[in-house]
């Protein structure tokens, strides 16, 4: 499920790529369904982020990848949570990715 996880980010990148963007997979869980991504560059911050991740990305990755269920981006995640990270480590409340 990964490398078809990787291969269909590659496909979509070149998109995000030409407004500034990019996509960074960080975690595929096969027994949810689930994906987490970061959107990166321009994507931080912009107000269509939310728009670009449910409507473009899940969706396409959901119909390349069986089994997907949902794809969240961890940055929007982890700065919901309010969560102090030290150095490298990335840390998050309880549940949040869950």
């Amino acid at each position: 499920m990964r490398a078809q996880v990787e291969a269909t980010i590659e496909v979509i990148r070149p998109a995000l790529q030409a407004d500034g963007g990019d996509i960074v997979l960080h975690a595929v869980h096969e027994d949810t369904g689930m994906v987490e991504v970061e959107l990166t560059g321009a994507c931080v911050g912009c107000p269509s982020s939310t728009t670009t991740l449910k409507a473009g990305i899940e969706r396409i990755m959901r119909d390349r990848v069986d089994g997907v269920t949902k794809v969240i981006n961890i940055a929007e995640v982890i700065g919901a949570t309010e969560v102090i990270c030290n150095a490298d480590v990335v840390c998050a409340a309880e549940g949040a990715l869950a």
